[in-house]
């Protein structure tokens, strides 16, 4: 819960350029405590995992999840830095998954939802990683069909979500 809400309200507060609406940041910060709510709820009280659900499983998975944890957070720290305080001009983010993908922040999310998901084996975990994807994905293709009308130079390779694929 505390991960869903310090990114609701540190990377608002991070953002250059116009300033973030309140409106969005409470939105925001009412759908991390309902989503944290639901996840933490069902995690303490609705949760039984069987002598079969391995540690290795777990860890694997966790991994999966802190693995995108990393690329999420890192190509924020790549977003963040592409402006100078004050400045409302886009750039062509560059580094990391960015060097394949214009939705590197955005995969990483996926990604990390998912490896969420299977570690607890729970629908609501689930649930809101196949949201995260279908929600995200769009956006994803959105950006990146927005760089390519945007900047003529944008690098032809680079895919939406998935690197190589799309």
């Amino acid at each position: 819960v505390s991960y869903l809400l310090s990114l609701t309200f540190v990377y608002s507060l991070l953002t250059r350029g116009r300033p973030y609406p309140l409106g969005v940041m409470v939105a925001a910060g009412l759908f991390c405590s309902v989503n944290g709510f639901l996840q933490g709820h069902y995690l303490l009280h609705c949760a039984q995992f069987d002598d079969e659900w391995s540690a290795e499983c777990i860890i694997s998975c966790l991994l999966l999840f802190y693995i995108g944890m990393a690329i999420n957070i890192h190509s924020d720290y790549i977003l963040h830095n592409l402006r100078k305080p004050g400045e409302v001009v886009y750039k062509i983010p560059k580094g990391g998954l960015f060097e394949h993908v214009s939705g590197a922040n955005y995969i990483g999310e996926i990604v990390e939802w998912f490896g969420y998901a299977v570690a607890t084996w729970s629908l609501p975990a689930l649930s809101f990683a196949v949201f995260s994807l279908c929600f995200i994905g769009p956006r994803a293709y959105h950006h990146h069909r927005f760089y390519q009308e945007k900047f003529k130079d944008y690098p032809k390779l680079r895919k939406a979500l998935i690197p190589f694929f799309f």
